[in-house]
Parts: C-alpha cells; sequence; structure tokens
C-alpha cells in the first residue's frame, strides 16, 4: 500500500508547516513520491513480522539522539552494532546527508533533527502498521518489551496507558523487561486479564523458584499463508540483578540456552516450519545464544536499543540465524519477510523503517487515545521548568549531557561531593533552545523505584562500584554482561581501560579535581538503588531534578564528565 495522492499532498503541507527544508534534495519530502519510496517495502515471501521494542512508553513523537560512543571489545570490536557516526554509514553502505544517516546515527544532529522533524509517536507507528499489513495481512507485531515504563503518564496510570495503546496498535505477541518494575502482581493482573485473547505474553526462561515451573506460555504457534511459524519469548535474563528483586520476589531468570533449545525442538516437532525468537537479551548476548542454539531462523532482540539497518548472520549447528534489533522509543518499525517453500525458509527480506512523524499522518483513532489518556494530566506534563542551550540527550556507554544534568542536580540540591546517576539508555532529547517541560524531564527518571540517597562511601569504595558497573559492561563474555551501560558521575573524573582485567579498568580517579584517596570519606548522591528499605532521603528524583531546573531557569552547555580512554583509539565504536 502506497500513500495516495492527496493523502501525500496532506503529508507536504505538515512537513512544510513544521519548517522542513524541503527545496533540499536529501529531504524526503523534497521531490514528489519520495516519502512513498521510502516506506514501500515490496512484497516478499509468505510469512512476515513487524518488529517494534523499547518504546519506553513514548505515545507521542520525540527527538532521538543516537551514541557517539558504543564499544565492543574481543570479537564485538568493528562489528555491529558497535559501530558509530561515519563507520556505522560505511558498514551498512549508507549515504551521509540522507534520511537514513540522521535516523541510524548522531552525526549533524541538530540540523538533521531541525530538517527531518520528530520520530515515533504511536499514532504515526499505527499508520506505518495499517500501510504494510496492507500487502502483509497475515504479518504478526512484535513488541520486544521496554514498553510500559519509560514516561510520566505511564507511571502515573501503572502502564494501563501503554497497556492499551499496544491493543489498539494490534500487537499480537510480546515479552517483557521494564514492565516487571511494576511488580508480579501487576503483571500477571494484565496478562491475564487486559491481554487474554488480544496478545500473547511470552517468556520461556522466567520460573516459579520453588518448583521451576514456568511462569508465562513460552511460546506461540500461529499460521500464516498456511505456514506454522512459532514466536518464542525470551525475556530479560538479569531482572533480579539491573532492577529490584524485590519486585519479583518468587521468580527466577536466566538466558537458559538448554531450555531454549528444547523449546526449538518442541515447536519444530509440531510443525513450525519457521522459527523466531522475541529477545530481551541485548544484540551482543542474542549472537552469542545464535552460536549456540540451533533451529532459529530469526531472532528478534532488544534492549541494547540498536537501530540495526541489516541483521547479523550467524552460522551455527542448525545453519543460520539472522540477529537483528529494532531501535528504540517507537523510532523504527523492523518489517522481516520469509519465503518459505517446501517446510523450509528459502530467503528472507529485511528493512528496519525509520518512523518520521512529518511523514506518516497521524491515525485518528490512536491519536484520539493518546489525547484522551494524556487530558488529566496535560498541565503537568507541559509545565515549564527552564530552557536548554544546549542539546539534552542520554545514549552511550558514558555520560550523555541529560546524565551530566541529573548528576549536577543532585550534588547542588543535596550538598554532595559527587554523584550516581544509574547507565539506563531511556531518555528522550532535547535541541539546543528548547523547553524542558515536566514531561521531558520524567523521560528520563519515570521509574517506580525514584528515591533519592545520600551515602558516605570511601575513595576505595567508589573505585569497587565503578569496577563492578565496568565489568558489567565490558566484560569479554556477553553472558555476564547483566546491566546497561557505565553508571553515569557527577564530580568524578577518571581514566578506563575497557579491555583491561576486573578491577583493574578503572584509575586516575578524582573528585573535584583532587585526587582520590582510598581511606577518605565522600558524600555521595545517587537514586534508583536496587536494594529493597535503602535508607534514603524518600525524596523522588524529579522532586530534585525539578527543583534545580525551576531554580537554574537556563540550563548552560554543559560539559560532560567523559572519561579519559586507553586503547579505543581505533575503536569504531568511539568517536569523542
Amino acid at each position: 500500500m502506497s500513500f495516495s495522492r492527496r493523502e501525500f499532498l496532506q503529508v507536504l503541507a505538515v512537513a512544510s508547516a513544521s519548517g522542513m527544508a524541503l527545496t533540499h534534495e536529501d529531504v524526503l519530502a523534497a521531490k514528489p513520491g519520495a516519502g512513498e519510496r521510502l516506506y514501500h517495502v515490496p512484497k516478499f515471501g509468505n510469512v512476515s513480522f513487524l518488529h517494534f521494542t523499547d518504546c519506553h512508553a513514548q505515545l507521542m513523537p520525540i527527538y532521538f539522539r543516537e551514541p557517539n560512543v558504543n564499544i565492543g571489545l574481543g570479537e564485538a570490536w568493528g562489528r555491529a552494532p558497535h559501530v558509530v557516526g561515519e563507520h556505522l554509514l560505511k558498514y551498512f553502505g549508507i549515504r551521509p546527508g540522507t534520511h537514513q544517516a540522521h535516523a541510524f546515527t548522531y552525526l549533524n544532529f541538530e540540523r538533521a533533527a531541525k530538517t527531518y522533524g520528530k520520530v515515533g509517536g504511536f499514532a504515526h507507528l499505527r499508520t506505518l502498521v495499517k500501510m504494510l499489513k496492507a500487502d502483509r495481512p497475515h504479518a504478526l507485531l512484535c513488541d520486544g518489551g521496554d514498553t510500559w515504563q519509560g514516561s510520566a503518564t505511564s507511571l502515573w496510570t501503572n502502564g494501563q496507558d501503554m497497556v492499551d495503546a499496544c491493543k489498539l496498535l494490534g500487537v499480537n505477541v510480546m515479552t517483557p523487561h521494564w514492565e516487571f518494575t511494576f511488580g508480579a502482581q501487576r503483571v500477571k493482573e494484565v496478562v491475564e486479564k487486559d491481554f487474554k485473547g488480544h496478545i500473547d505474553f511470552l517468556a520461556h526462561n522466567v520460573k516459579t523458584a520453588d518448583f521451576e515451573d514456568l511462569v508465562f506460555q513460552p511460546y506461540v504457534i500461529k499460521e500464516q499463508n498456511g505456514v506454522p511459524v512459532a514466536i518464542i519469548g525470551q525475556a530479560f535474563p538479569y531482572t533480579p540483578i539491573a532492577n529490584p528483586r524485590y519486585m519479583v520476589p518468587d521468580w527466577t531468570f536466566g538466558i537458559r540456552d538448554d531450555h531454549l533449545q528444547k523449546m526449538v525442538d518442541e515447536v519444530r516437532a509440531k510443525g513450525a516450519q519457521v522459527v523466531v525468537v522475541l529477545s530481551h537479551n541485548g544484540m551482543d548476548v542474542d549472537i552469542k545464544m545464535a552460536l549456540r542454539v540451533r533451529g532459529v531462523d530469526a531472532i528478534l532482540g532488544g534492549h541494547t536499543h540498536d537501530g540495526m539497518p541489516a541483521p547479523v548472520i550467524v552460522k551455527n549447528a542448525g545453519g543460520q540465524t539472522l540477529v537483528t534489533n529494532a531501535g528504540s522509543n517507537g523510532k523504527f518499525l523492523a518489517v522481516l519477510d520469509f519465503d518459505v517453500r517446501g517446510g523450509k525458509v528459502q530467503g528472507y527480506q529485511y528493512r528496519l523503517l525509520p518512523v518520521f512523524a512529518n511523514l506518516l499522518p497521524a491515525d485518528q483513532e490512536m491519536q484520539a487515545f493518546i489525547d484522551k489518556v494524556r487530558a488529566p494530566y496535560k498541565a503537568k506534563l507541559e509545565e515549564k521548568l527552564a530552557v536548554t542551550e544546549g542539546t539534552l540527550y542520554r545514549r552511550g556507554n558514558f555520560n550523555g549531557t541529560w546524565d551530566q544534568l541529573i548528576c549536577e542536580a543532585l550534588m547542588e540540591v543535596k550538598g554532595a561531593d559527587a554523584a550516581f546517576s544509574p547507565g539506563v539508555r531511556w531518555g528522550t532529547s532535547l535541541l539546543p533552545g528548547d523547553t524542558i517541560t515536566y514531561e521531558r524531564m520524567m523521560d528520563q527518571m519515570a521509574i517506580t523505584y525514584p528515591t533519592t540517597t545520600l551515602n558516605t562511601f570511601t575513595g576505595a569504595q567508589i573505585k569497587e562500584i565503578m569496577e563492578d558497573v565496568a565489568d558489567n559492561l565490558f566484560n569479554p563474555d556477553p553472558y555476564y554482561q547483566q546491566g546497561g551501560d557505565m553508571v553515569r558521575v557527577g564530580g568524578i573524573e577518571y581514566t578506563i581501560d575497557p579491555a583491561a582485567p576486573v578491577g583493574k579498568r578503572i584509575q586516575n580517579l578524582m573528585i573535584r579535581g583532587k585526587p582520590m584517596e582510598a581511606d577518605k570519606t565522600y558524600k555521595v548522591a545517587g537514586w534508583a538503588s536496587v536494594q529493597e528499605g535503602v535508607q534514603g532521603t524518600a525524596e523522588p528524583i524529579w522532586d530534585v531534578v525539578s527543583t534545580y531546573l525551576r531554580d537554574k531557569k537556563v540550563v548552560g552547555r554543559l560539559k560532560v564528565n567523559q572519561p579519559k580512554l586507553i586503547g579505543m583509539e581505533k575503536n569504531p565504536g568511539v568517536v569523542i
């Protein structure tokens, strides 16, 4: 399906009104039919999957800056997704200055964002889903998780806004991660009531702690054009480590390769001719898993927010597995088509489509739902806290400017020597001159355990904490990479050797410009502790940051606490 002439002219009108430079040849709407070509994915084969992941509860279009630091080590050195900027363009053969260059890299972010406009938004995403399903009515829409968390409205509605939005979007199957931070009881309530008869909530790797019974449905087998296809769910395996254990006290998690292989063999025995794993492992973990588990045709991955223009093809004992990842924040929709003949996959077609809000008309039914769900909170969401003079973003192995702002707010409001902020990947971006509204602030901190803390640590303890997090990120075995990115720091400068052995990566620690002393004590502010009953001020992080922003009124261009890197000069995952 393509836009009609009338619809396309309407899109051009929207683009013009939003300030797009329609005379620039690289702008999608500059030439008649350009938008149609972007979203026209020719029919291929007889089995199809549509995939989005890590939307982090963003119902409205937003800006989102891709990382300039995504370090790969060992076998991952120079392999996607560990390529950034111009290295990524060269790796995937993407022409600089184009819509794809903007979608997949941070290059010229401010100028390109003003040119192409915002991305995502469920109303625009639904339009794209409908367009693709017009040619693929059999396609299954797969949600890779981290869907209910990440916005103020999702937090305030206990995830209900996203539950209802996904049902309206037409999601068929889902696997979880941050959904668990609403608590086991809430997750079960949604699965057993809201999703029943609508969405299959899949996770083969979540079991009860007492008898090791499966908590959720491990897989589903559906038919497309007479072809039985199986989808197996792989929830985030380290939920009780990366998030509070007390929220899921009776469940155990893990990668569980052996059990996945058992599930693959089981669905194959039941006649499945296509087997797909809907995963929230993260890209590197999925690649290793694809080497170890045979019989999987594709892994539709999430968690690491990597926009992959093409799959990584992994050869294994059973043949090959396509490993993909579909970005974040509703910014992309993946289309995976299989040609299945003679009971086997004979070929495939894959596209990862950027969702440009200016080029996709908003679906009226979804937009009406979004307006309704936001209405009770509209005044609070639109409260103006401050104006930013620089770009605010969070994405990459180390501090982004949003992280820096949060750390500086913690130090100032709490009277701390230093600050820690979790190395999470979610959070929207703002352009220079933009207003920091309450909503955009909440995009960075909308979680169910927001308590701020003020602790006294010795220099040795600070180094130990940072070493532990660095090993989570840079352990050479992906199966031991159990969290997000490096802890964000305020008031701390340091050198890091990502390839060094555990316990020896962090060097030359400085606090407030002075060498850190191992025996000296320092006041360290933080938030989002995963420990139950954490001793804190009980003041949520959004109160600390909003107080800081109201007082500042204008946030200048922030100097980011980027560590000095050792041995990464030629790493294509680093541009600083």
